[in-house]
This record gives structure tokens, sequence and C-alpha cells, in this order.
């Protein structure tokens, strides 16, 4: 009697762990494939001579779920600019969202001192059918976009809000690794 109850155990055991490894698995084989679709991307780009301002670099290529992306924006108020996210993909995905957060303190309506980012397609509007490669153009739309209508650091959004040239000066002061409103920020500059 005590072997069927080991047994049954194991088996519950078994059971139990199957599914965290197959979740982990699908979200896997998910960014794979986002990533080798932005591998192709890249290298259209890169054929035709153009800037490549999205980048995604591994610490360690054998755990694809945690990576980092470079956005350097070409154009805008952050043009010249380099800014590091780090991306942790969690098993659920792609059900739910990757997290993403800045490494750098830089001066950004949508992103606070923390390295929080607020874009709407990593909370409310994120859908399985978003890939990685939208999360990476959202990232590089709010440098070319700043909303100052859902923000995270309401100083650099009222600044936008009230004064544009004012704003602009800000983010090259932050961006050289200056001083805005009594924080020192990193240099982020290329």
């Amino acid at each position: 009697m005590l072997k069927i109850w080991s047994m049954k155990k194991q088996q519950q055991e078994a059971a139990a762990a199957a599914p965290t490894k197959s979740k982990v698995q699908a979200a896997q084989l998910r960014v794979q494939h986002d990533l080798s679709r932005r591998e192709k991307d890249d290298e259209d780009k890169k054929n035709k001579g153009m800037h490549l301002n999205i980048q995604f670099e591994y610490e360690d290529v054998e755990n694809a779920l945690h990576f980092d992306l470079v956005i350097e924006p070409d154009e805008g108020m952050y043009k010249g600019g380099s800014f590091r996210f780090q991306f942790d993909i969690p098993e659920t995905f792609p059900f739910d969202p990757p997290k993403v957060k800045c490494k750098q303190k830089i001066y950004h309506p949508n992103i606070d001192i923390q390295g929080n980012v607020c874009l709407n397609i990593l909370r409310e509007e994120w859908k399985p059918v978003l890939d990685l490669n939208s999360v990476a153009f959202g990232l590089l739309h709010i440098f070319l976009e700043p909303n100052a209508s859902d923000p995270l650091n309401k100083e650099a959004a009222e600044d936008l809000r009230l004064n544009r040239e004012g704003f602009k000066r800000n983010i090259r002061s932050s961006m050289q690794g200056g001083l805005v409103r009594n924080e020192q920020y990193d240099r982020v500059l290329r």
C-alpha cells in the first residue's frame, strides 16, 4: 500500500511539473520566433545601408527569456542617445507581456527615474498577437513622440506640456549626464 501511495505522489508531482515546463518552452519558442524575424529585418536594413536603431543583446545566449534592448533614435528630441532596456519574459508569454525596465536614469515623461516604463501595450492593451518587435517599436516611438498625457515622470510631462523648448534643453542636459530639477541623470550620448 505504501508503494502505491508513493507512486501516486510521484505521478502527481510529475503532472504538476509538466505544465510549467511546457509554458517555458512555449515562451522560449515564441521569443526565438520573434527574434529570428527581427534578425531578418535587421539584415535587410544592413543590406540597404540603413542604421539599426533597435538592437537585441544577450549576456547569456542560453537564456532567451532575459536580454537587453538598445534603442538609438536617429531623429527627434532624443537623437544621439543610446537607451538600454532590460527585458524579462514571463513563462506565460505571449499571453502576458514582457517586463521591461530602463537600465539608465533618464529624463522622460513616460519613464520614471527607477526605470519603469509607461507604454500601453505593456499593460492593458497587451494582446498575445503582439510580439517583441511591437514592444521594441513602441519603445522607439516614445522617444520620437513623448506622451505627456500618460506620464510616469510628472515633472518631465509638465515641462513638455508647458514649455517645449525648456523640455528640449532639459533633455540635452540630462542626456549629457547633467542635473535637471535637482536630479542627476546618466550620460546616454553615443
